[in-house]
């Protein structure tokens, strides 16, 4: 049977960062106990969608979901195992920030089922702190992370960097002073101004492209040597201990969003069977009036035409270092690589050392994740 992954949404944050263009708003109050009867509601409905599969793992995002109630999770890992065959070994992950952290919180989530935390630190810096808009200290910070070690069998936190002014020695410190703290996994996001931001709004800039490529191949070099090596372009972990949630992502599995602005992808039976995708509502009240009214929160669905699946499943697939598997392509699409692409672009990203592709998968290199959408216009 296929591996199902279920996202959670939980849309809402103490405050809204500069930097953040996800699906997360600021809400004075929340009736927790509405929004468990709303989860409750969409997990049954899309529990018809994908009968007789296994969940193999949970991702709880937001927003800031450790500003749930540990008994509102708990309620929803319940749901899910009421509907679906929770693998013994699924992977039930958290995100958290600093600032909403206490040891009773984090307790509580481990009660109700939560076996991995990802905290969103940012930096281990007091000004950078300060400029990213992060509500947490790094006093508070060094504490979550303790706290996460102790109490959870995983735990990974994430890192922005390419700030302004940021030079490559500040970087590389903070990058060893990350891995004092680090358990098995790390994640570390080069800053980008995004449309719709407020940094986008004040015309922050970041640094020069030559020096962001520098930090980009210091951030390799120095957890590679560390044993933490890129396993996905932005996601470090030592052999065993990536994401099994976010691989489901790059490597196009099924998954199911449940929430405002989540999104699914449901196969369909066959070899090459069609892929459905979903979009809810993005406006958390929205989203929770249509789940009382009809069950459901989607806005739309469609079903991917064969490009499309193929072309989603190169642009995720290439962001991983193991990259996409010949066989399983074959298998799915009834095309060779050779065939899918256009033939001169195949060739030269080969030839200059951007891709290589063998009996068994097509793989960005080092070279060509550095510059993967680049990468991916030409080969699209």
């Amino acid at each position: 049977m296929e591996e199902l992954a279920l996202y959670i949404h939980w849309p809402f944050c103490e405050s809204k960062c500069p930097y953040c263009d996800f699906n997360s708003h600021v809400a004075d109050t929340i009736d927790q106990a509405r929004w468990i009867a709303a989860y409750k509601a969409e997990l049954a409905h899309f529990a018809s969608e994908t009968n007789g599969q296994t969940v193999t793992s949970i991702f709880f995002g937001g927003g800031t979901p450790s500003l749930m109630a540990p008994d509102t999770v708990a309620a929803i890992i319940e749901t899910i195992k009421s509907h679906w065959l929770l693998d013994a070994a699924a992977e039930i992950t958290l995100e958290a920030n600093p600032s909403s952290v206490e040891a009773d919180r984090f307790t509580g989530f481990r009660a109700a089922g939560v076996n991995r935390v990802s905290i969103g630190v940012q930096a281990l810096d007091e000004a950078a702190l300060q400029f990213l808009g992060r509500r947490h200290s790094h006093t508070e910070a060094l504490a979550a992370i303790a706290l996460a070690d102790k109490i959870f069998p995983q735990f990974s936190f994430d890192l922005i960097y390419a700030r302004p002014n940021q030079t490559v020695a500040a970087w590389q410190q903070e990058l060893k002073t990350a891995l004092q703290l680090a358990g098995t996994h790390l994640s570390v996001y080069q800053l980008i101004i995004e449309p719709g931001t407020a940094f986008h709004r004040e015309r922050v800039t970041t640094v020069d492209e030559e020096t962001a490529a520098v930090l980009y191949e210091v951030t390799q070099e120095i957890l590679e040597d560390a044993g933490l090596p890129a396993y996905e372009i932005s996601n470090h972990a030592r052999f065993g201990d990536e994401s099994r949630h976010n691989l489901t992502y790059w490597r196009m599995g099924q998954w199911i969003g449940i929430g405002p602005g989540a999104h699914s992808r449901v196969r369909h039976t066959g070899t090459q069977g069609t892929t459905e995708a979903f979009h809810h509502l993005r406006a958390p009240e929205r989203w929770l009036e249509a789940v009382e009214s009809k069950g459901h929160g989607t806005a739309k669905r469609s079903v991917l035409t064969p490009e499309d699946d193929r072309q989603e499943t190169i642009m995720m697939g290439l962001r991983l270092r193991e990259g996409v598997s010949r066989q399983l392509f074959e298998d799915r699409f009834g095309l060779s690589f050779e065939d899918a692409f256009d033939a001169n672009a195949f060739r030269h990203l080969i030839e200059d050392d951007y891709l290589t592709c063998d009996k068994q998968t097509l793989r960005a290199t080092a070279k060509g994740r550095q510059c993967l959408n680049a990468v991916l216009a030409q080969l699209l």
